[in-house]
């Protein structure tokens, strides 16, 4: 895959979050994704990732804004480089309590990219940043 191709291809995930386009976003997967989330585990498939972000949904609302995404020569992997703007509006489990505080944190993920699509994800944040934004 060419790099403008995984530019594009990376820029359409971020935009289909943006716009909550659950289809939209999991077409821009393979079935076999791997999700790394920032300081837990690693899950494997869309079901696990659905799953994932379902409660992202119900206990955050965040934008992703001023991104800027890196593509190796041969378009197979790319990082990406935005701001997280979010409201923490229910409390999600083993976290402080939620009452609609607002947050603004610098992010980063890497990629890879499999038959034009996202294989692997893997997403990281200072999360004592985004506790002390939150009040914890």
């Amino acid at each position: 895959m060419s790099q403008d191709r995984t530019i594009a291809l990376i820029r359409a995930y971020y935009d289909a979050f943006n716009a909550q386009n659950t289809e939209g976003f999991f077409a821009l997967l393979t079935e076999d994704v791997i999700h790394d989330i920032n300081q837990g585990g690693r899950e494997t498939g869309k079901a696990a990732f659905r799953t994932f972000l379902d409660r992202m949904n119900r206990n955050y609302e965040e934008q992703i804004v001023d991104i800027a995404i890196m593509v190796n020569a041969d378009g197979a992997r790319a990082a990406a480089e935005f701001t997280v703007l979010g409201t923490y509006k229910a409390t999600d489990e083993g976290l402080p309590p939620a009452t609609g505080q607002k947050y603004r944190l610098p992010a980063g993920a890497f990629f890879e990219v499999r038959d034009g699509k996202v294989a692997r994800i893997s997403n990281t944040y200072n999360l004592n940043d985004w506790l002390a934004q939150v009040g914890a």
